[in-house]
Formats: C-alpha cells, structure tokens, sequence
C-alpha cells in the first residue's frame, strides 16, 4: 500500500475514533502531499510526486516540528511543546525505521566507495547517493557533517 493510500486510510479511521489532534496531524500530511502534487503538475508532471518525494515531505515535516518543539521548550510553552512532539509521533508512523548511528557510518562508507569518491569535492555524489538510498531513513545534514569529517581526518 503506497504511503499516500496509508494516510487516506489512518485519516478515516481517525474520524471513526474521533482522534481530534491525529486527525488533524494526518489532514496537514494530506495536504502536504497534495500541495505539492500540484506544484509538479504545474512542472509537467501529470501523475503528481512519488513515494520518494511523500518520503521527503514527511521528513521535512518532522524536522520543522522537531525544531518548533526546541523553540517553544525554550520559550516556557512546554504545551505547544508537547502538541509538536504528538505531531512528530504521528508523521514517523509513516516513515521508514531510522538507521542507527553505526548503520548511518556503513551507509556513509558504502556510498563513498560506490560512487569511488576520494575527497571533500565529491560531497554533491555521496549525498546524492545517499538520498535515493535512504530517503526518510536518515538525517542527512548530520550525514553531511559526518561525511565532511571523514575527509577532513
């Protein structure tokens, strides 16, 4: 079942459970992936965005809510803290499981050797590879830095 197929379904099942604050989560997910549905067919594309690209707005989407939570923590407003963090709880229900530390480090050292890159300047291919592997999987601006500090030793 695609990811998209997966959000209509939890979206039905939350208005049967009358899960208010899920059933919200889940219609910002939904239009999320229909915003930018539109936006690639307005770029020619007629079939709208695949599992990859759903993948990556999931992601981004966490990282944004991770972020609010940091802000709003530091601001006192643990409430709007809590909320970002039931946010977080649902998105990642649609994500793939997040490699461990010592998993992202092989991944790393598997995509420098596949793509037979040997310094910092070959940055743009490791990650390149590393997304189209590993979308959703994987934080890949701490994989940036990692990456920069294998070349950098």
């Amino acid at each position: 079942m695609q990811l998209r197929d997966q959000v209509n379904a939890a979206i039905k099942q939350a208005m049967k459970d009358r899960a208010t604050n899920r059933l919200c989560t889940l219609r910002l997910i939904n239009a999320a992936i229909k915003d930018r549905d539109i936006a690639a067919r307005g770029e020619g594309n007629e079939d709208g965005v695949g599992e990859d690209e759903v993948l990556a707005i999931l992601g981004k989407m966490t990282k944004q809510r991770q972020e609010s939570a940091r802000a709003y923590e530091e601001g006192g407003r643990l409430d709007l803290a809590e909320q970002e963090l039931g946010e977080i709880k649902v998105i990642e229900e649609f994500l793939p499981r997040q490699l461990s530390e010592d998993e992202v480090q092989a991944a790393i050292e598997e995509a420098i050797s596949s793509t037979g890159a040997s310094s910092i300047r070959d940055m743009g291919k490791i990650m390149a590879h590393l997304k189209t592997k590993y979308t959703g999987q994987m934080d890949f601006g701490a994989a940036g830095a990692r990456v920069k500090k294998r070349f950098a030793a």
